[in-house]
């Protein structure tokens, strides 16, 4: 059931079909394989870049995509995980149509509910730090698309009521958030426990966490949020490179050893054997 490794792969993770779609778009050429536990993926080449897509809708919720992304992670091993599809703004001046780019992540309900009231015991986990500054790159080569950097709030529930208690929870808590989304935050937690794989999150803003939600959504901002977010993360994996390649030509590490003319280096290595030198002049 394993999957080959022709090229480095990054997992592209979607809740909504037409977060898929848009990711899809990208990668014109897609083989579908199955989990022998059901989970689907699409995987692809992603055309002038050095990555593989494996691309997989899991369905909506924070505990959903915990589970999934770890099952996806010990199957797939991917060197990178994206989290990309819709949120809602937190911020006036962060508008619909945005894309905002997870410095961290929290897990907005994580506290302890006491005789005098709820104890917020805050629960974050930031981006990566390469990804992150590929997208910093690739969003200034983006002039159609605003591009923000903040943390992101998830929790499962949508929030359409900007005078909600959670809206105010989340302005008293968690006050720089910059969007708001369900799913982050268990896929951020899965690749963390994994120890070895980068992360990060990338939502296009559909609606303003407002009561307007509605009227937004039918007006078709998921789907021009969604395309932006997509359009991001394409633009920001074309910037990064991967730590290792399928091909076999790894990035050198500190034990390379290097042959130059007359120059061998062993630097980081130990070597046994006979070294046979000659004397400068000799021919």
């Amino acid at each position: 059931m394993s999957v080959p490794e022709t090229q480095p792969t990054v997992l592209v993770l979607t809740a909504l079909p037409l977060e898929y779609a848009a990711v899809r778009a990208y990668v014109p050429e897609r083989q579908e394989r199955v989990h022998d536990k059901g989970t689907r993926v699409e995987v692809g080449r992603l055309p002038d870049s050095a990555w593989q897509l494996a691309i997989s809708e899991l369905g909506v919720g924070a505990d959903r995509a915990a589970a999934l992304t770890t099952q996806l992670i010990e199957w797939l091993r991917p060197e990178a995980i994206l989290f990309v599809g819709v949120a809602g703004s937190l911020k006036d001046d962060i508008e619909i149509g945005d894309v905002v780019v997870g410095t961290q992540v929290y897990e907005i309900h994580s506290g302890k509910q006491a005789h005098d009231g709820f104890k917020v015991r805050p629960r974050a986990l930031p981006g990566s730090h390469a990804l992150e500054q590929a997208a910093r790159s690739a969003a200034r080569d983006l002039p159609e698309v605003r591009v923000h950097f903040a943390p992101i709030a998830t929790g499962d529930v949508v929030l359409a009521d900007s005078r909600s208690d959670i809206a105010r929870h989340i302005e008293k808590h968690y006050n720089d958030a910059g969007a708001i989304e369900m799913e982050g935050s268990g896929a951020a937690q899965a690749a963390h426990l994994s120890g070895q794989v980068d992360t990060l999150v990338v939502r296009g803003v559909s609606d303003r966490a407002d009561r307007n939600k509605r009227r937004a959504d039918a007006g078709g901002s998921q789907q021009r949020a969604a395309a932006h977010a997509a359009t991001v993360a394409v633009a920001m994996l074309r910037k990064h490179q991967p730590r290792r390649s399928g091909s076999g030509d790894a990035e050198e590490g500190p034990q390379a050893r290097h042959g130059d003319g007359d120059h061998i280096d062993f630097r980081g290595g130990t070597f046994y054997g006979t070294v046979i030198g000659k004397q400068v002049g000799d021919r």
